[in-house]
C-alpha cells in the first residue's frame, strides 16, 4: 500500500443496497471436466506457481450491479486455468492474490470495518467459499490482501477507542494528548486530531495503526489468521504496507520490533496451516533490506520492486545489462529465489503505458519477467495491454473482456468506465490471434510450467556483445535453457554470447528451439562455460527466444 491522495467512497445506499441484497449464493457448477490431483500441504509450493492479482470489483459482474463479484470470478476461472493439463488455452495461473475483500467504507477496501467478513457488495461468505472450491478444483491457489497495520476510522474497535479514554479497545490503537508534531517517511501528517487525543495514522486520518505494542491486538489477529486460513480455506496472506507495523518513535519502518513480530507470527500461522504463505509489500526498499525478512523467516518470499523497475526501464531504453546486475545482487542476498518478479501493480501506472502502448514492447518485458528466477506476479489485464495512469480509479478500472457494451464486464452501469480502448483491448480480441499479446503469455506461462528450470532453476547472466540483447541461461538436474529477449527495435546481428563457467560439462550441446525459433546452432562448451556463441544469425527486433541444450 503507498499513500493514498484519492478517497472514493461507497454512496451508503450503494451499502444499504449490498448489505439488503447481496449477490445470490446461487452459481452454476462450473467444475473443470478434467479435475487435477488435490492440492496438497507441500511446503514452498509458491515455488512453482505464476500469480494473478485481481480487484473483485473490476473483475467481472456476474449480477448486473456494475460491480464485480466472488461469482463472477468463479465464471472466468477457466480463462486463467481450466483444471485440465493437457490445453493450453488458458491462461495457466496457479495462484490468485485478491486485493481486499473485507467490508469497507472506501472503494479499495484497503481500509477494513470487519475482519471477518466479506464486502457485501463481492457477495457472502459461503460465495467466497465456493470461489476458493472451485479454485482449488483446478489446482489454484488464493491468497488474500490482508491489511494489518491500520484498520478504518469506522471499524467498531476504532470509534469505541475515539468515542471513551476509558474504552476497552483504547490501547488498542496509539493515542497521544499531545500532538507529537513530526510526520512520516513521505513528509506526510502522521497525528490526527480528535476530541479525545491525537491519534497515530502512517497513511490517512481515516486509517488509523493499529498498536501492536498491546498483546490484546496481536491475540485478535492470530485469530483472524486463523478464521480465514482454517475455518474459510483460505491459503496465506499478501501483507500490505508491511514495513510500517510497528513504530520506535519517529523511526517508522522495518523496526526491530516490526521485525520481531512477524518473527513470532511466522511459527504461529504455519501451525495453524503448514501450507499457508505470506508475501510482504515493501515498497521502496532494496533487496538487502527486503530479505531480512524472508532470511529471518518472518515471510515466505517478497516483492521484487527493484527487478519491476529495472525491467521496464530496461524495456524503454532497449538495453538489457542491468537487468542482469539486479537479478546477481537479489540473488546474493536471496540466493533460493525467495522473491516475485512483476511488472507493476495496482498502485502503479500499467506498464502498457508506461512502454508507450507498444505490444512488442510489452512481450519482452513479460518475457524477462516470466523468465526470471522468483515467482512472477501479473496484474490483472496487464496480459491484454490494458492502460492506466493515475489517479488510482484509473490504474483498477473494469477488466475488459470483449467489444461489447462496458467491455463485456457488467450488464448494469459499472462502477467506473472501461478505458475507451476497450473496442480493441480485450480477450475476446485477442484469444484467437496466435501473435496477440494474450497468447504470447499464454504460451510461456505454460512453457514455464512444463520446464522446471524457468521455475526453479538456477540463473547465470550471460555477456552479450550487443547490448540490446539479454541473456541468461536458467539450469536444475533436469534441463539447461538458454533465455534471449532482443530489447530493441532492430534486429540483432553479428553478435556473440558468452560465459567463463556455467557448470556445463566439456562437450558438444544441440540446441533445441522450445520458444521464438525453429533451427539454432548447436553449442561447444568449455572448461565449463562457452565463448562467442550465435545460436542464430539474426534475431528479430522484440524476439524471444529459449533453447534447450541437449547432450
Amino acid at each position: 500500500m503507498r499513500l493514498k491522495k484519492f478517497r472514493l467512497l461507497i454512496p451508503l445506499f450503494l451499502l444499504i443496497v449490498g448489505c439488503s441484497f447481496a449477490p445470490s449464493s446461487s452459481a452454476p457448477d462450473t467444475a473443470p471436466e478434467t479435475s487435477p490431483a488435490p492440492l496438497t500441504d507441500s511446503a514452498n509450493w509458491q515455488n512453482d506457481a505464476v500469480f494473478y492479482e485481481i480487484f473483485v470489483r473490476s473483475f467481472y459482474d456476474s449480477n448486473g450491479d456494475g460491480v464485480g463479484d466472488f461469482n463472477g470470478i468463479i465464471e472466468k476461472l477457466d480463462y486463467l486455468n481450466d483444471g485440465d493439463s493437457s490445453t493450453t488455452d488458458d491462461l495457466g495461473i496457479t495462484g490468485i492474490w485478491l486485493m481486499p475483500i473485507f467490508p469497507s467504507p472506501s472503494y479499495h477496501g484497503y481500509d477494513v470495518t470487519d475482519y471477518y467478513n466479506v464486502n457485501p457488495q463481492y457477495g457472502t461468505l459461503d460465495d467466497f467459499k465456493r470461489l476458493l472450491d472451485e479454485a482449488h478444483k483446478r489446482g489454484i491457489r488464493v491468497i488474500l490482501d490482508l491489511v494489518i497495520n491500520h484498520t478504518s476510522e469506522n471499524h467498531p474497535w476504532f470509534k469505541s477507542a475515539k468515542s471513551d479514554v476509558n474504552s476497552p479497545y483504547r490501547n488498542w490503537y496509539i493515542w497521544s494528548e499531545d500532538n507529537p508534531g513530526y510526520k512520516g517517511p513521505w513528509n506526510e501528517k502522521v497525528w490526527h486530531p480528535s476530541l479525545t487525543g491525537y491519534y497515530y495514522g502512517i497513511f490517512e486520518g481515516f486509517m488509523p495503526d493499529l498498536n501492536y505494542n498491546n498483546p490484546e491486538v496481536t491475540a485478535e489477529m492470530k485469530k483472524i489468521y486463523a478464521f480465514w486460513l482454517n475455518d474459510v480455506g483460505a491459503d496465506g496472506f499478501r501483507l500490505d504496507a508491511a514495513k510500517h507495523l510497528i513504530e520506535e518513535g519517529q523511526l517508522q519502518e522495518n523496526t526491530s520490533a516490526t521485525h520481531e513480530w512477524y518473527r513470532e507470527m511466522y511459527p504461529a500461522y504455519k501451525e495453524m496451516k503448514p501450507s499457508a504463505i505470506t508475501i510482504g509489500e515493501l515498497f521502496g526498499d532494496s533487496m538487502s533490506v527486503a530479505a531480512k525478512y524472508v532470511k529471518n523467516k518472518e515471510f515466505d518470499f517478497v516483492f521484487n520492486f527493484q527487478l519491476a523497475e529495472t525491467i521496464i526501464k530496461a524495456v524503454q531504453s532497449g538495453r538489457a545489462k542491468n537487468i542482469s546486475r539486479v537479478i546477481e545482487t537479489s540473488d546474493a542476498f536471496l540466493p533460493t529465489y525467495q522473491y516475485a518478479p512483476f511488472l507493476t501493480n495496482h498502485d502503479q501506472n500499467r506498464v502498457m503505458g508506461e512502454l508507450g502502448n507498444d505490444v512488442n514492447k510489452a512481450k519482452a518485458a513479460a518475457a524477462v519477467m516470466l523468465t526470471a528466477p522468483g515467482v512472477p506476479f501479473i496484474y490483472y489485464g496487464e496480459e491484454i495491454g490494458m492502460v492506466g495512469a493515475k489517479p488510482d480509479e484509473n490504474i483498477r478500472r473494469p477488466m475488459q473482456w470483449s467489444a461489447d457494451v462496458n467491455a463485456g464486464f457488467t450488464n448494469g452501469r459499472p462502477w467506473r468506465a472501461p478505458d475507451a480502448n476497450f473496442n480493441f483491448v480485450n480477450v475476446a480480441a485477442q484469444t484467437e490471434n496466435p501473435d496477440s499479446l494474450l497468447s504470447f503469455y499464454r504460451n510461456l506461462i505454460h512453457l514455464r510450467e512444463n520446464h522446471s528450470a524457468l521455475r526453479g532453476g538456477k540463473y547465470v547472466a550471460l555477456d552479450s556483445s550487443n547490448p540490446a540483447l539479454y541473456a541468461a541461461l536458467r539450469a536444475d538436474e533436469n534441463e539447461t535453457l538458454l533465455v534471449l529477449v532482443n530489447l530493441s527495435a532492430d534486429a540483432v546481428s553479428n553478435y556473440a554470447i558468452s560465459v567463463a563457467d556455467a557448470g556445463l560439462a566439456e562437450q558438444t550441446f544441440s540446441a533445441e528451439a522450445l520458444f521464438g525459433a525453429d533451427k539454432v546452432q548447436s553449442l561447444e562448451a568449455r572448461r565449463g562455460g562457452f565463448e562467442s556463441y550465435a545460436p542464430l544469425e539474426i534475431i528479430p527486433p522484440y524476439a524471444t527466444i529459449i533453447l534447450k541444450f541437449q547432450p
